[in-house]
């Protein structure tokens, strides 16, 4: 009993004070580990949330961006159109164009030849019954007609 005494009294004179300072600390430790836990939870909500309203305002962002893209979309296609319609247009205007001197060159092509075979026939016909003189008067004043 007495060495249990001794003990006893060893214990809480020399050993006593470090346990209890040691628990103290270690007491202190968890409560701060604890608490850190508790910020780090809140922490980690905030963050979801903020991250929940940056997805959100990404979706929004991408949806006016896609909604701008649709937009110039269409305008492009508009104005396609209807720069293939000017071009349609020049496009007609020079075809007509084309056609119209073409028509005019068959019909100078046409005169010309009906000239001349008219000239044949006359030259022909007149061989026989006017002079020279007349002959010229009368090719000038049929060309002219013609």
């Amino acid at each position: 009993m007495i060495t249990f005494a001794v003990l006893i009294w060893f214990i809480k004179g020399v050993l006593w004070q470090p346990m209890l300072r040691m628990l103290d600390e270690r007491k202190k430790r968890i409560a701060d580990g604890l608490a850190a836990a508790e910020r780090g939870l809140r922490e980690k909500e905030l963050g979801e949330k903020r991250a929940t309203e940056v997805l959100h305002e990404a979706k929004d962002k991408a949806n006016e961006v896609i909604g701008l893209a649709q937009k110039r979309a269409a305008d492009i296609v508009e104005e396609a159109k209807e720069a293939g319609r000017a071009e349609g247009g020049r496009m007609v205007a020079a075809a007509r164009a084309e056609v119209e001197q073409e028509l005019n060159r068959a019909r100078e092509q046409l005169r010309q030849e009906v000239i001349v075979l008219a000239l044949k026939g006359a030259e022909q016909i007149l061989m026989r019954e006017v002079d020279a003189r007349q002959h010229g008067a009368m090719l000038e004043k049929l060309a002219a007609e013609l």
